[in-house]
């Protein structure tokens, strides 16, 4: 499909398609960025950011 939609695009207007974007079960990835406080609360301390602790 992949190949076939790059066929009919204007390369001047659009990017060239790639075969993930026609997959159905692909899942879109959420990119957070976090300080290094955040990674050593869940990996270190064990606990979620954000929640209180107990």
């Amino acid at each position: 499909m992949a190949l076939i939609a790059n066929t009919q695009r204007n390369p001047k207007r659009h990017r060239a398609a790639r075969p993930s974007d026609f997959d159905p079960f692909a899942r879109k990835r959420d990119v957070m960025k976090a300080d290094v406080s955040v990674l050593k609360e869940v990996f270190i301390d064990g606990r979620m950011p954000g929640r209180p602790r107990e």
